[in-house]
């Protein structure tokens, strides 16, 4: 299939827009989205970027069928790394375009508002443009009514808490000059899927414009929509609200240890009561070691998913995950135990411990197991 047409760069044209589609299991959309973006963009000099983070329904086959024969057909095939916002980075660093745009491959996104926000740009008054459904000439209709009261509470957060001046942070449809988003990129988390709000408050002064849109319905496909979304959203507002000290990561990190606390007492109960004559530090043993078990395995799947481990990785990784929280407890127990001396305070010691704890094997897990940066 192709849409060949006067503006393809390989007739003479500058590329002037890269639109860039962070992708995972969207064959479906892929051509209707390229058909609508050359309905939309003539006489303008574009590409599109898919970035596809390795669909197992073959997203980026379907690209690079189509890009075959259409130059401005671009993509990207990212393996052993996930997330909506390395892969939005990733893209737009692959750009050499003046003007990069970032949008769904879903077509929820309206692509026919990019020329608007293309010449908003151009005009010099602004740095970066959202797409927003919350200003006059907006719609969000089709949100059905949870999605839509989460959203508008996500906004009121951002805007109260980190000053953003966007009335949609969290739509994921903008567009911005290329080198501004250059200098800004080594600020960037390539954690979660709020890309937009993240760009926003990682600059001062950064001259930000809105262009309404009508937020369509899902074309083909599932919604990605979950409650990792949900966590994630909130580890982008802590770090930002400690500078970028606290990295958006540890709230999931946190939570895998919370519930790996749940299992632990459940299995060393459970023990007990099955096997009471076997004593209670057989019991402790056991529970401590599924707990660890328990949280290697979502900490793989969730808090580094996309740093994924795999095949003997990932038994090299649990003997090393168990051995730095080893020495973590070593550690809880001894600050702890020391505090508890001098202040006889044990809520006070124990919770200095396990804090101290935490941050030590999310620092090590984050280093050496996971390899983040």
């Amino acid at each position: 299939m192709t849409f060949a047409s006067v503006d393809t760069p390989v007739q003479g044209k500058e590329v002037q827009l890269s639109v860039v589609i962070p992708t995972y299991n969207e064959r479906g959309n892929v051509a209707e989205l390229i058909k609508r973006l050359d309905a939309t963009l003539k006489g303008i000099a574009w590409e599109v970027i898919y970035v596809d983070d390795n669909s197992p329904d073959g997203t980026a086959d379907a690209v690079k069928t189509i890009g075959r024969t259409d130059p401005r057909v671009r993509c990207l095939r990212r393996v052993g790394r996930r997330g909506l916002a390395g892969a939005c980075i990733e893209g737009i660093l692959s750009s050499a375009a003046p003007y990069v745009a970032v949008m769904d491959a879903d077509l929820q996104h309206d692509e026919t508002v990019l020329p608007a926000m293309l010449e908003k740009l151009q005009s010099g008054k602004y740095d970066l443009v959202g797409a927003t459904r919350y200003v006059e000439g907006g719609d969000s209709s089709s949100f059905s009514a949870a999605r839509s009261k989460i959203s508008r509470l996500a906004t009121k957060i951002t805007q109260k808490v980190l000053g953003t001046t966007l009335s949609d942070p969290m739509s994921g449809f903008f567009m911005m000059r290329r080198e501004t988003f250059d200098e800004m990129a080594p600020r960037l988390s390539p954690v979660g899927f709020k890309i937009l709000l993240d760009i926003a408050t990682a600059t001062e002064g950064l001259r930000i414009g809105e262009q309404p849109y009508s937020f369509g319905t899902r074309f083909d496909g599932e919604s990605k929509f979950n409650m990792q979304i949900g966590v994630e959203f909130l580890g982008l507002v802590l770090s930002k609200l400690t500078g970028g000290l606290v990295d958006p990561r540890f709230i999931f990190f946190a939570i895998v240890g919370a519930t790996g606390v749940a299992v632990n007492l459940g299995i060393l109960n459970l023990a007990l009561v099955l096997h009471p004559s076997a004593g209670f530090e057989w019991a402790k043993t056991i529970a401590t070691g599924v707990a660890m078990l328990w949280n290697f395995v979502l900490n793989n799947s969730f808090t580094y998913r996309d740093r994924r481990l795999k095949g003997l990785g990932l038994i090299r990784g649990f003997i090393g995950f168990c051995l730095f929280g080893a020495i973590g407890a070593v550690t809880d127990i001894g600050l702890a135990s020391q505090l508890y001396v001098h202040h006889e305070t044990w809520l006070v010691a124990g919770l200095a411990g396990s804090i101290v704890g935490v941050l030590w094997n999310y620092a090590m897990s984050s280093m050496f197991i996971w390899r983040t940066r």
